[in-house]
């Protein structure tokens, strides 16, 4: 498995895989990575089996089934072999989730954190992803945009989420954290918040190493 990584470095370590549209090495997760480099964080990307096809290829692909994409996960857990906070865009910050829920067989894994949550199916928010979340046993950090398509605020408020779980919305956000230039917020303002939030929230996780 091909990983790339940002500040090999640095104390603190966290494992960050990509949503269901983009690869790792897009915009959104190259800056993210970067900026969380830049406080500490040794950031490792990996990718799923249908984007590692879909570079080979060029063609684009739906994702994997769930048991394949959790397989590749651990395969990049595995590959990193220390404690580490998993970090996931979306779909990425799904699997991460079950993943910990699946603790403590994954005994290496100290927290979870998810950039844009996707807490149903879009067009769909009768179908709620969560209940996987009441078996966390590692503390969670969710950075939402506020009107996000797939869990905006009024939605998630009214959820019966674990005590585990910390929320951080971003005003007028959409599910990449993008706000609306009538907001008065930007999109670089908003990614910086997330990226300061998030590097705190992965030192917290991991100062008890």
């Amino acid at each position: 498995m091909e990983l790339l990584t940002d500040g090999a470095a640095n104390p603190y370590t966290c494992i960050f895989a990509h949503g269901a549209g983009a690869p790792m090495d897009s915009e959104f997760m190259t800056t993210f990575s970067r900026g969380l480099a830049a406080h500490e964080i040794k950031v490792v990307r990996f990718e799923f089996p249908y984007m590692q096809t879909r570079r080979l290829n060029g063609k684009k692909r739906p994702p994997n089934r769930q048991p394949e994409l959790l397989a590749c996960f651990e395969q990049a857990i595995a590959q990193v072999a220390e404690p580490c906070v998993l970090v996931g865009k979306s779909m990425g910050g799904r699997m991460a989730s079950i993943l910990a829920a699946m603790q403590p067989h994954h005994d290496a894994i100290k927290g979870v954190l998810a950039l844009g949550y996707p807490f149903h199916p879009q067009g769909k928010p009768e179908k709620l992803r969560t209940a996987h979340l009441a078996d966390l046993a590692v503390p969670m950090a969710i950075m939402q945009g506020s009107r996000d398509a797939l869990g905006d605020k009024e939605l998630v408020s009214g959820l019966d989420l674990p005590a585990c779980i910390e929320l951080s919305w971003l005003p007028d956000g959409n599910h990449d954290l993008k706000p609306r230039v009538k907001s008065g917020f930007n999109h670089e303002q908003h990614i910086n918040t997330a990226i300061e939030a998030s590097a705190q929230f992965i030192k917290r996780c991991l100062s008890n190493k």
